[in-house]
This record gives structure tokens, C-alpha cells and sequence, in this order.
């Protein structure tokens, strides 16, 4: 009885809040440049609501720059681990949406399509929780098919980087890193498909993903697009 109430103080409260510490004082130093902002903002400021799609391999950064993207929702796995990441979520002020493609997704798209009647934006992981790296699962296509919201695809990319042993081989920027927030084009999704066109839709936002995410890592290879994009020259 004491080993499981020690387990839930530390996944529910100790890591959590010291996780949460952690990330915010490392983002702190990130020297962040959001690029093709009106990708986004053009849906917003039309009172209109999307979906935000990433890896989950390089979803650290954006973990507290998003917090000023609210009311915002996420869908998160009802792993142990899962109970962690949604205490953390919560306490950010995001909702924690509790589910995934293999367990539990049908009530957590119901979830959704309720917060989005609220006028909640989503943020997805679509190889989340653990892969395959780069596959987008099912989730996201319904969650765009069935409340007609656009697919914003978000890439991060910082220029010096942890690379952890991990599934998806997880980066995190190293302290005082330059980071880029990239939004993508938005991908729209047909309510009604014809057979083989959902699986197609999920490969074809996928290759979009994986495009994006090389065309913005090779900004740190290019002086002249660093240059651009950060506002003075660079030695590559």
C-alpha cells in the first residue's frame, strides 16, 4: 500500500512539477525564430481553429512555447508514463485528453470534438507514444476528418542537440541553442473518403513532416538562410 501512494506522489506530483522546472528553465535560454508564422495565423485570425501535427521526436521545444497557444488540448496515452506527461500538461494549463490510437481513442476523439466546439485548438504527436518514428497513426486523420480542422504541420529544429537513445532517437536543444518554430502549409482533410484515400491522406502528411523537418535542419548548414532567418551572418 505505501509502494503504490509513494508511486503516485512521485508520478504525480514530484516529477511532474520537477520535469516541468526543468524544461522551462532550459527553454529559457533557447534563441527562438518562428518561421512562415501566416501558415497559422492566417486560420486564426479568420476565427477558425486547426490542429498543430509534429514528431514526437522534437517536441520539447515547443512544449512551453505553446503554452501561449491556448486553450489548447492534447491527446496523451493512459500509460503510467502517460500519467506523468498529463500532470505536467495540466499544470502548463493545456487539456490532457487521455488515449491513443490503440487504446482508448474512440472517447478521446469524442473528448476532442467537444473541446473544439469550445473553441479549443489541438496539438498532436502523430507517432506518439512509441512509433514507429515518423508514421502517422490514425488519430490524427480522424481527428481532422471529424471536425473539418485543418492539419498545421509545427517542426522545431534547434542547432545543437542532445540525441538520446531512444525509440525516435529524442532531441532535445542544448542551453542557449538556436531554435526554429516552422509552421507548415495547412493540409485539409476530406470528411468523405473514398477507400485506400485515408490511408494515402496519412502518407501523404508524413512525407510533408519529413520534407519540412529536413528542409528547416538544413538551415543550419546554410549561412545565407541563417542569415535571413536569424537577422546576421554565421560562420557554418
Amino acid at each position: 500500500m505505501m509502494k503504490k501512494i509513494f508511486r503516485h506522489l512521485l508520478y504525480y506530483y514530484l516529477f511532474p512539477y520537477a520535469g516541468l522546472f526543468l524544461v522551462r528553465l532550459l527553454s529559457a535560454t533557447y534563441r527562438i525564430k518562428i518561421v512562415d508564422l501566416d501558415h497559422e495565423q492566417n486560420i486564426l485570425k479568420a476565427g477558425g481553429q486547426l490542429v498543430y501535427a509534429s514528431w514526437h521526436q522534437r517536441f520539447f521545444p515547443g512544449i512551453t512555447f505553446f503554452s501561449t497557444r491556448k486553450p489548447i488540448a492534447i491527446m496523451i496515452s493512459q500509460s503510467r508514463d502517460g500519467e506523468m506527461a498529463a500532470r505536467a500538461v495540466h499544470i502548463m494549463g493545456w487539456r490532457a485528453v487521455r488515449g491513443s490510437s490503440s487504446r482508448g481513442g474512440g472517447q478521446a476523439l469524442e473528448t476532442i470534438k467537444k473541446l473544439i466546439e469550445q473553441g479549443y485548438k489541438i496539438g498532436h504527436i502523430v507517432d506518439g507514444p512509441q512509433g514507429p518514428f515518423g508514421r502517422v497513426k490514425p488519430g490524427l486523420i480522424r481527428i481532422a476528418q471529424s471536425a473539418d480542422l485543418p492539419i498545421v504541420p509545427t517542426i522545431t529544429s534547434g542547432q545543437n542537440r542532445w540525441v538520446f537513445n531512444s525509440w525516435d532517437r529524442f532531441m532535445v536543444p542544448k542551453p542557449f541553442s538556436r531554435v526554429i518554430i516552422r509552421f507548415g502549409s495547412p493540409i485539409y482533410v476530406h470528411r468523405d473518403m473514398l477507400p485506400g484515400e485515408f490511408e494515402q491522406m496519412q502518407a501523404h502528411v508524413a512525407q510533408v513532416l519529413k520534407q519540412l523537418y529536413e528542409d528547416t535542419d538544413a538551415v543550419w548548414q546554410d549561412g545565407t538562410r541563417m542569415k535571413e532567418i536569424f537577422g546576421f551572418s554565421f560562420r557554418c
